[in-house]
């Protein structure tokens, strides 16, 4: 007899879950095909000013939001910005903050560390790629009474949602790298986003300039990340 459609649990719907099944040995081929694709997968500062529409940014943000999140509150909001004069803004007061860590905040092996990746105060690309994404964590909600009620393990919810952001982008043949200008306070004030919100991480979105450079890194190997316990 087949499984019905859906039961009810609890009082609330669930529905039946249905995948494709694979074989195992299709299985491990398709794992493989994927961490190979994805480690194709570089940051990239160098940016082309060519146009991405619109209706890819909408699938890449819906694509992040089929993140799991704590209690499925889906504390998240992100901000697509391609309007000239707001990333003109976002690249000025984040260079201010950049300017202030690298002179005062940064310790000289953190710099030391970040000199094989090329990396320095200067932004250039928060106004050269063609959308900046910022993706906002909800730390709380309100109720239909206007009641306030904290969201659960926000910080993960949304480190998940990004993860899965990236790799969208990566899947749509662009290229993106992790801004996380500190502190990000200014990206409140100038998307004017309300009070439950914190910014959470800035991705610039485009195509690479061409030619574009990455720094010459490697990935640690499966020995020096997992342990397995049989």
């Amino acid at each position: 007899m087949a499984a019905p459609d859906h039961i009810l649990l609890n009082g609330y719907k669930h529905v039946l879950y249905t995948t494709k099944s694979l074989s195992q040995d299709k299985s491990i081929q398709n794992s493989k095909t994927f961490h190979e694709w994805l480690d194709k997968r570089r940051s990239v500062r160098e940016f082309s000013d060519q146009d991405v529409p619109k209706e890819i940014i909408d699938n890449l943000i819906l694509s992040a939001s089929t993140a799991p999140s704590g209690a499925h509150k889906q504390p998240w909001t992100f901000c697509a910005v391609s309007n000239p004069a707001l990333k003109t803004k976002i690249r000025q007061a984040a260079e201010a903050e950049e300017k202030e860590s690298y002179e005062h905040r940064m310790s000289e092996r953190w710099k030391k560390d970040l000199e094989p990746l090329g990396t320095d105060m200067h932004k250039p690309f928060l106004e050269i790629a063609p959308w900046l994404i910022i993706a906002f964590k909800k730390v709380y909600e309100f109720d239909e009474n206007g009641e306030k009620h904290n969201n659960y393990y926000v910080n993960e919810s949304i480190g998940i949602a990004c993860g899965m952001l990236i790799s969208a982008i990566h899947n749509a043949g662009l290229v993106t790298l992790t801004h996380t200008p500190s502190p990000m306070n200014f990206l409140t004030k100038i998307l004017d986003r309300p009070s439950n919100e914190r910014a959470f991480l800035l991705l610039p979105i485009g195509y690479p300039k061409s030619p574009a450079y990455v720094p010459d890194i490697h990935r640690k190997g499966l020995d020096e990340i997992a342990v397995y316990y049989d």
